[in-house]
């Protein structure tokens, strides 16, 4: 069995056990930053001149102050644009259909890779020798390919997506 466990803090530790198995970190920058940019682009749709960081973070179950962070590098690049002081927030600084979903991987990972290769050990034999050399490659290769798919589809496509699912979902009343 394996459990997921998002770290919230670096000095969070990995656990383990009978009962929970192995756990793994995930990132959720990436998928908190597009539902972040989601929200502001549904926001420019309805007439809205920004949304706030409270808003922000009780649409995406989280703090203002967590926003903000993630906000930054969007702001940084150009993609999010903020209002200060009473009444202001943050809004989209570029059209929707302008803006990839690489550009806000990018953002939200920064230079992170994909994958993080384990130490490497004592070369004794074929695979200690080269696995860390193999697994760089291959997570550029990934990651290459992630950027690829995600430089193809903008947020006005994801807004578009986000509709077609809504349509089709059998809640719709």
């Amino acid at each position: 069995m394996v459990a997921i466990l998002v770290r919230r803090r670096p000095s969070d530790k990995l656990r383990s056990g009978p009962r929970t198995g192995v756990e793994i970190v995930l990132d959720v920058r990436f998928s908190r930053a597009l539902q972040a940019m989601l929200f502001l682009a549904l926001a420019a749709e309805d007439g809205s001149a920004t949304l706030s960081s409270p808003e922000l973070a009780r649409r995406l179950s989280t703090n203002p102050s967590l926003v903000r962070k993630l906000l930054a590098p969007l702001t940084s690049a150009g993609l999010v644009g903020c209002v200060k002081g009473r009444g202001g927030g943050a809004y989209l600084a570029r059209p929707a259909e302008e803006i990839t979903l690489a550009e806000i991987y990018r953002c939200a990972v920064g230079d992170k890779p994909l994958w993080a290769c384990s130490p490497e050990g004592e070369h004794v034999c074929l695979v200690t020798a080269h696995a860390a050399e193999y697994f760089a490659a291959l997570t550029a290769e990934a990651e290459d390919a992630v950027l690829a798919a995600l430089g193809d589809r903008t947020l006005a496509d994801s807004m578009r997506e986000l509709r077609r699912l809504d349509e089709e979902s059998p809640q719709r009343s």
